[in-house]
């Protein structure tokens, strides 16, 4: 394996871009005790308060560096373990026990972040610097709309860099080779040219003159938020509702593992076909897809950290190319956008 040199692109992509939305973990990660997780450069510590809403902060207390998240809750609070400091969910910390009335209390000590709940996943804004209100958290359709469409969230922990996995899914190719004992993925043109399409969120990578066919396109979009969508042709016997809709979003937890969300989805309105494929799903084609998942984890998680430093690309890696340049692009711009302010300071 060859080192290569870090670049400050490469760190900011290596831990996430700022000011964008990030899937976390699924709802249920989150129950009566605060919960520390990694992810995104930084430890977080989430919990509920009495009502249920869900919180976010650094997970290190500005007195001494203490996780936050091995405290007490005390509603919209956590005491610190190791000498009782208080801390608001809005970074404030209202008590110090041990020296009430001394500079730390009143002050704005401890990052906070703002999160929600949806398509059964928490949802963290990776702001730069704490703002009071973030911008909408806005998710496809197939996430939002409940009369339309019907979906399970699978989530995995894959061990490499989150970038390969989104370079997995910006190829649709490999499902011709890699899943093609797949249930869903047997058919096709084991040769394709491939073109890409500008959309008003991003841009779809397709297969020329084939659809509905196999994995034959994907989809990149920045809503504030970065998701990827792809159909997979079903045959009759998977259940009504049309294609297999796969909406994916992708988090870094450290260089060496991944946060993978997958929703598995079908356009159904609420009734018995709906209801007909979800029990389809947890019986018969879950097992399938977790299946053709563990291939594609299998085989990145076996790749060099460098492997991407040794390729030699074709036609059908223009997605590829096209997803990393964009995202070198917009790490360029936040950089760029940073250096005033650092030189100020």
């Amino acid at each position: 394996m060859t080192t290569i040199p870090i670049t400050p692109v490469d760190q900011l992509l290596e831990i996430g871009l700022k000011d964008l939305w990030y899937p976390i973990c699924p709802t249920s990660f989150i129950k009566e005790s605060p919960v520390s997780l990694r992810r995104l450069g930084r430890k977080f510590a989430f919990w509920r308060d009495h009502s249920g809403k869900l919180h976010a902060l650094e997970d290190r207390c500005p007195h001494r560096g203490a996780p936050l998240s091995q405290g007490v809750i005390l509603g919209d609070r956590l005491s610190c373990p190791y000498h009782g400091v208080e801390v608001r969910c809005d970074g404030v910390v209202t008590r110090v026990p041990g020296s009430p009335g001394c500079k730390l209390e009143g002050a704005q000590a401890t990052r906070f972040f703002h999160v929600e709940e949806r398509a059964g996943a928490v949802w963290l804004y990776n702001s730069k610097e704490s703002v009071d209100t973030p911008p909408p958290l806005v998710l496809p359709e197939q996430l939002t709309d409940d009369a339309e469409y019907s979906s399970f969230l699978c989530y995995a922990e894959w061990k490499g860099d989150y970038r390969y996995v989104l370079d997995n899914v910006m190829d649709p190719m490999h499902g011709t080779f890699l899943h093609k004992q797949s249930h869903s993925m047997a058919e096709g043109d084991s040769t394709a040219k491939f073109g890409i399409r500008a959309t008003d969120t991003g841009f779809v990578f397709e297969k020329e003159g084939q659809r509905n066919v196999n994995f034959d396109w994907t989809e990149w979009a920045d809503t504030g938020v970065h998701w990827m969508r792809l159909e997979i042709p079903y045959p009759k016997t998977g259940g009504p509702g049309g294609n297999f809709i796969i909406v994916g979003s992708y988090t870094p937890i450290s260089p060496t593992l991944s946060c993978a969300f997958h929703w598995r989805v079908r356009k159904l309105a609420p009734g018995w076909q709906r209801d007909t494929w979800r029990f389809l799903y947890k019986n018969r084609l879950e097992a399938r897809h977790w299946h053709v998942l563990e291939q594609d984890r299998v085989l990145i998680e076996n790749m060099e950290p460098d492997a991407n430093q040794h390729e030699q690309l074709y036609q059908h890696d223009l997605g590829v190319v096209r997803l990393r340049r964009h995202l070198r692009g917009l790490a360029t711009q936040q950089l760029e956008a940073s250096e005033p302010a650092l030189a100020t300071a």
